[in-house]
């Protein structure tokens, strides 16, 4: 988890969450269902195409739109290794790191020449991001973010530490 290569998947600017997961396919409840629909309101074939660690990468935004979970569950589920993006919609980043899935904010991607399908690298935990024939630094993600997120989420960490608030 420290460090993440796959290919790149690369999506503009306010991303909404019907765009990541249209509202058409909410009455879905198994993750592995919902994960087939994952970027179909923006790219129909990604669900199919999608292998585990592939890196989404967005511009500002991303996320926006309702607060539904589903998004984050058909990215999760659809074994996304990473969002990056210059910036996310504030709900869309805590549902992503309660569900367990890696979001980093890059606001310098530009600095980047970044194209679909290339490859490239996140180093979480020293907060860089090599791809396009460069390298950009990012803040890296807090220690208690980063504990949740290897735990696979919020209740994933809950369980481990013996918390039963929720059942």
């Amino acid at each position: 988890m420290d460090v993440i290569k796959g290919k790149l998947f690369i999506f503009g600017n306010n991303i909404d969450t019907d765009q990541i997961y249209p509202g058409r396919f909410i009455e879905i409840t198994d993750h592995k269902e919902i994960a087939k629909h994952a970027m179909a309101g923006v790219d129909p074939s990604f669900a199919s195409t999608v292998k585990p660690g592939d890196i989404v990468v967005g511009g500002t935004n991303f996320g926006c739109g309702s607060s539904r979970e589903h998004a984050v569950i058909a990215l999760k589920n659809a074994r996304v290794g990473a969002v990056v993006a210059k910036s996310f919609a504030r709900i869309f980043f805590r549902n992503a790191v309660n569900q367990g899935l890696i979001v980093i904010e890059a606001p310098n991607l530009d600095e980047l020449d970044l194209k679909a399908g290339e490859e490239a690298e996140l180093d979480v935990v020293n907060g860089e991001f090599a791809a396009g024939g460069g390298k950009i630094s990012f803040p890296p993600l807090p220690e208690n973010v980063l504990s949740i997120i290897k735990a696979g989420g919020i209740f994933s960490l809950f369980r481990e530490k013996g918390v039963k608030a929720f059942g």
